[in-house]
């Protein structure tokens, strides 16, 4: 059973593993994924003397909102308040922070802005931080075509879509996006069920929108968006790694990433592997956190 805490404007359910005082490492999920990605990394750090936190972030499995009046907000603002929230909740002053997808934006948005609260980072298709006032330039068509998911949820049917039937199409994501991984029915099921939290829908389709500036965003961090207009370098320890077969953000497209990291920076391609690292190389993710630690 996950634990809880309140942190920031969310009950926050997570896992915890590993000795109480042992090295803190947050590992952050993405879309359309959950803190099951997780269940082969968290043992490996564990046994290392790690002390491993997992949250489910806001929209999913058991977290929840406080407030009916909060906005759900999934841009990516928001994804970093709600770390920093985490981390003060526990009273872990600084972590290893591991991410991919919306998670490894949040981890890569408070090494950026709060360097003191990131030991290291590692962080999934390189740097992260949604470059929102370029979000409107075309990209070459090939790319396009693989955010097909993007641009219908930027409509109403995409909204009407996702709600009656999110579990086919986040299964069709992860078929795509990992188009070399063979994963099952029950694995699928045991993430798709964090979906159904009665705040997905609404999060996932304003995440979708605020980064292409169709929506306005959570007035409480308009403050950190203008920050991240300037694209802030990363200047704590970072290792970063991408999957070769990633069908939804090819590992070419990290190439010239380095410039926004200041400090110690390594890239990693891990080959034959797609866009859910965690679960197709756990291995390779831990020793990554381990090498940082």
């Amino acid at each position: 059973m996950p634990k809880h805490v309140t942190a920031g404007v969310l009950d926050v359910a997570y896992e915890e593993t590993g000795a109480p005082g042992g090295r803190p490492v947050v590992l952050l999920h993405g879309f359309p994924y959950d803190a099951r990605a997780y269940d082969e990394v968290a043992p490996r750090l564990a046994e290392a003397g790690c002390r491993v936190l997992v949250p489910y972030l806001r929209g999913y499995g058991p977290t929840r909102f406080l407030s009916a009046a909060t906005p759900r907000s999934g841009q990516q603002a928001v994804l970093a308040h709600d770390l920093l929230a985490f981390l003060d909740a526990l009273s872990i002053a600084s972590a290893v922070l591991a991410g991919y997808d919306w998670g490894g934006r949040a981890a890569c948005i408070v090494a950026a802005l709060w360097p003191e609260r990131a030991r290291g980072l590692v962080t999934g298709n390189g740097y992260n931080v949604q470059d929102i006032p370029r979000a409107l330039e075309p990209q070459p068509p090939e790319r396009e075509s693989a955010l097909w998911y993007q641009y219908y949820f930027h409509s109403e049917r995409g909204r009407a879509g996702l709600q009656a039937n999110r579990y086919e199409l986040c299964k069709l994501l992860w078929h795509q996006w990992s188009p070399s991984w063979r994963f099952d029915e029950a694995t699928y099921a045991r993430t798709a069920a964090s979906f159904e939290n009665p705040d997905f829908v609404e999060v996932v389709i304003h995440s979708y929108r605020h980064r292409f500036a169709l929506v306005e965003g959570d007035p409480a961090v308009e403050d950190t968006e203008r920050r991240l207009a300037a694209q802030p370098p990363i200047t704590v320890p970072t290792i970063t790694l991408h999957g070769s077969d990633n069908g939804v953000s090819p590992a070419a497209s990290s190439e010239r990433h380095a410039r926004h990291f200041k400090g110690s920076y390594e890239r990693r391609v891990l080959p034959g592997v797609g866009h859910n690292l965690l679960q197709e190389a756990p291995a390779q993710f831990a020793a990554a956190v381990l090498t940082l630690l």
